[in-house]
């Protein structure tokens, strides 16, 4: 038995058909399927025999220094995405876009792909760090975003990339290093590549925004947050660990701080949704 239960104004805002829904997803969604969250200890940050801060590693400064070296670091990082499978949470968020169809928006943190592989659509999921599964000119000589080619995944930690792989990470047009499609810590959100003003509207005509696995420790995520607090939305954060929304979910108007992991809880509002 689930040691938890969503209020009644929580279900009522569910069965309401003209209720907007809004999921904001972050690392620890993942976690359950295997993927180590950005800031863990789990040794990610590595370059060679040094050690670095997330701050340092993945920014676009230490990719203008050392492009290759940082590209070898995120294809490892995709390996492990790769082969890590959605789990029950982000299933439950796929079942739930097909229940509430034009009602839901999920905005995600994560570049994994997991919320696309259980289901999620591209037009609702908006994916405002990136996607580690595409590319795009380091010098932004044209808009378009590319598939990364499928000779160049499942590399491992540090990999040596040969000549034809490194040819691979070239842009087509001028030549010029692709880049992963990611915001590094150096760089702002915006809409073409992050869908920032976007994310603020779904956020202004919110009624109900479910906070998934995420610590708050970037700026979009609390601009959201914050905006569906100002209008009087609801809020619910499901985090095992209490974070800078718990307090902002429980002072909501019929807000919740479930303390449980999302695997647990989400299959549970997909069923409240079924009601």
């Amino acid at each position: 038995m689930a040691s938890f239960s969503f209020n009644s104004h929580i279900t009522d805002i569910l069965k309401q058909p003209d209720s907007k829904i809004t999921i904001l997803t972050g690392a620890g969604i993942s976690a359950e399927s295997g993927i180590p969250t950005f800031r863990g200890p789990e040794g990610y940050w590595t370059l060679g025999s040094k050690v670095y801060m997330p701050e340092e590693l993945a920014t676009l400064a230490m990719f203008n220094q050392h492009p290759q070296e940082v590209w070898e670091w995120y294809l490892y990082r995709l390996g492990v995405c790769l082969h890590a499978r959605p789990n029950k949470g982000h299933q439950a968020l796929a079942e739930m876009e097909t229940l509430l169809k034009d009602r839901f928006t999920l905005i995600t943190q994560n570049i994994d792909n997991l919320h696309i592989r259980a289901g999620n659509s591209l037009q609702r999921t908006f994916q405002i760090h990136g996607n580690i599964n595409f590319t795009r000119c380091s010098k932004e000589c044209c808009p378009e975003l590319f598939m990364l080619e499928e000779t160049l995944k499942s590399k491992r930690k540090n990999p040596s990339l040969s000549k034809t792989e490194l040819d691979l990470l070239r842009c087509q047009n001028c030549n010029s290093w692709l880049r992963p499609h990611v915001l590094w810590f150096d760089e702002y959100y915006d809409e073409e590549h992050f869908r920032f003003e976007s994310s603020l509207n779904i956020a202004a005509n919110t009624n109900l925004l479910i906070i998934v696995g995420t610590s708050g420790a970037t700026t979009l995520p609390n601009h959201v947050t914050t905006q569906v607090l100002e209008k009087n939305g609801t809020i619910v954060d499901i985090n095992p660990e209490k974070n800078i929304f718990s307090d902002m979910a429980k002072s909501s108007l019929g807000g919740m701080f479930i303390q449980e992991s999302s695997s647990l809880v989400l299959p549970e509002l997909l069923s409240c949704c079924r009601v």
